[in-house]
């Protein structure tokens, strides 16, 4: 078996450890300690996060969305592929190495989706933009590895009820926040609902097919915004 190698590694803002991206042939791996936060080979459930929200949202003219955490690009490649050409999407991606690696060693995983018109990067916690008096159509959140906050503790903010209500402001009339998660995590869907969202819980397979790990997504949606 062709072995693993580390090609960068970078600490994380705010915490101590540190992320590693890791190559072996034509795969690639970001890990966080003995974790692996996300895989050039399973995308599925990355990708459903932009697609499925497309589809609840439905037709707008220009939407604007919000995407937390970069990763390795499968929920922006999937965004610029179903939303329309008059879109506006940020990315807010808390490492600045992950732009690096995005526009270096991860470059043909990226392919162009960086350089879209469309498409904006921001380096910061995802909480600053929604906190910015910006209001969005929906809103993705694929930070750490759901709703436990695995990388840094100010992360838990975004998933507690102060920071889904300040989701919940940020986001338009019918506005949609979309959280991926590794696995479930009922007193987060409570949480979503004791903060006024209509949920939808979804479990998605991570390598498209009918087999491997199941992956959740919660579709919240407020048609009070």
């Amino acid at each position: 078996m062709i072995p693993w190698h580390r090609l960068d590694s970078s600490t994380i803002p705010g915490g101590t450890d540190e992320l590693r991206l890791m190559q072996r042939g034509m795969e690639f791996s970001i890990m966080l300690g003995a974790t692996e936060l996300m895989n050039s080979r399973l995308s599925g459930s990355e990708e459903a996060l932009a697609t499925m929200a497309r589809e609840r949202i439905g037709t707008r003219e220009r939407p604007r969305l919000l995407i937390g955490g970069l990763g390795m690009g499968f929920t922006l490649r999937a965004a610029l592929n179903c939303f329309p050409a008059d879109a506006v999407i940020v990315v807010v991606e808390l490492v600045p190495a992950v732009v690096t690696w995005a526009r270096g060693p991860l470059a043909s995983v990226f392919g162009s989706c960086l350089d879209d018109p469309r498409v904006s990067i921001e380096i910061g916690n995802v909480g600053r933009a929604i906190h910015s008096g910006r209001r969005f159509d929906a809103i993705l959140l694929d930070v750490d590895n759901g709703p436990e906050a695995l990388t840094i503790r100010s992360n838990e903010l975004l998933y507690q009820s102060d920071g889904l209500v300040a989701a919940s402001r940020a986001l338009t009339p019918k506005g949609l926040l979309a959280v991926w998660s590794q696995g479930p995590n009922p007193s987060f869907s409570r949480r979503l609902m004791k903060c006024g969202f209509t949920v939808e819980e979804v479990k998605v397979r991570a390598n498209k097919g009918r087999r491997g790990a199941r992956h959740v997504i919660w579709f919240a949606s407020n048609s009070a915004s």
